[in-house]
């Protein structure tokens, strides 16, 4: 690991005031992603900020028919929340399944949107249930936040406030863990309301998370279990690699795409 500086901020203009100061910043929240990427000197930031301790950042509350959830808030804080059980089992149920206890009780949502892992879980929650993302500078659509294989829309001198998740009953997370990390290899997410229906998937494809078009489709003219049996995922552009052909994940994606309707209508 190589030499750093580290800051520990208590506010979120303090956050934003250093990493304007110094573009070679970088934010620690969990630390998940960016600790051991610098231990194997993949990357070397000039500083660390740590935002841990920023108050306003942690928590989950109700407002206006939605789930917000500060970014600083930990995937344990999540997926055992009793208002995230009651309003949105199936987001309580995929933070369930992240990693181990350490990563649940480390890792953060904000950091997890942020780092934009193309096989990580709440991506594909944010898209399938149409999240807003609040930054220190803006309000982005779930579409408008993920451009990329670990790439947002964040600039430099931006940090992620909270995520609002519409409060949607009708939703279910699939995914099927790599058995060592528990990450992905494929995921999908669906959710129903009474005019939309979203089919996110994460794991997959090349590009990171994105919602499944054709699904969405099929499914809103026919809501039915046969609708999803018939629509097939092309491996063209899905990811390949030690873990699984692009073949292999496509069909992963269309199996977890089955259950997860059946989950919603269990």
């Amino acid at each position: 690991m190589y030499q750093f500086n580290y800051k520990k901020v208590e506010t979120v203009q303090e956050a934003v005031n250093e990493l304007s100061a110094n573009p070679e910043s970088k934010i620690l929240a969990g630390g998940m992603t960016i600790i051991p990427t610098m231990k194997q000197r993949l990357a070397s930031p000039e500083q660390l900020i740590d935002i841990r301790n920023i108050e306003e950042l942690n928590f989950i509350r109700e407002e206006s028919n939605n789930i917000i959830i500060g970014s600083t808030t930990n995937h344990f804080t999540v997926s055992s929340s009793d208002l995230i059980k009651e309003k949105i089992p199936s987001l309580s149920m995929l933070a369930e399944g992240i990693g181990d206890p350490h990563v649940r009780n480390m890792g953060t949502i904000g950091g997890a949107i942020s780092n934009n892992d193309p096989t990580a879980d709440y991506p594909a929650a944010c898209l399938g249930l149409g999240a807003k993302i609040k930054t220190s500078k803006r309000d982005l659509t779930a579409e408008e936040f993920f451009v990329s294989l670990f790439e947002t829309a964040l600039e430099e001198d931006e940090i992620v406030i909270s995520i609002s998740f519409p409060i949607i009953k009708n939703s279910f997370y699939m995914k099927f863990p790599n058995p060592a990390s528990r990450y992905a290899m494929a995921g999908v997410f669906i959710s129903k309301n009474e005019s939309d229906v979203r089919v996110a998937v994460t794991g997959a494809s090349e590009n990171g998370v994105f919602r499944w078009n054709e699904m969405e489709e099929s499914l809103s003219n026919d809501w039915s279990k046969s609708s999803v049996e018939n629509v097939k995922l092309s491996p063209e552009g899905i990811m390949s690699d030690i873990h699984g052909s692009s073949e292999y994940r496509a069909n992963l994606a269309n199996i977890m795409a089955i259950r997860a309707f059946e989950g919603i209508n269990e």
